[in-house]
């Protein structure tokens, strides 16, 4: 079961954050042999995504970094979003939901020409 997790996000800003995953255990769970992705979308139906950037850098530390790019944030509409990242595990393709929840994108009031 995924982690529940509300995450903001300042429109036209850089966003990164990490997230940690751990087993069923409590445990960190090691995500060697894994990849990750994510995406965020208006509501559950709609069909346009805005897609994480996700590294998994040291993978024995079970974190994994997502981010967005301040261009790809000033192109969002302020307010509410759902979001969730995944872990795939490579060979079998088993995809495991590890995080979901809504983002809030706050507004921006600065705006260079």
């Amino acid at each position: 079961m995924a982690v529940y997790a509300n995450i903001p996000i300042d429109q036209g800003t850089d966003f990164s954050s990490d997230v940690t995953v751990e087993g069923s255990d409590g445990i960190i769970f090691n995500l060697t042999g894994y990849t990750a992705r994510g995406q965020i979308r208006k509501s559950y139906a709609s069909s346009t995504s805005i897609p994480f950037i996700t590294a998994i850098n040291t993978p024995s530390n079970g974190k994994i970094t997502i981010s967005l790019t301040a261009i790809t944030t000033a192109t969002m509409k302020a307010g509410r979003y759902v979001y969730d990242i995944e872990i795939v595990q490579t060979g079998t393709n088993k995809v495991t939901r590890v995080v979901e929840g809504q983002v809030e994108v706050n507004p921006r009031v600065t705006r260079i020409p």
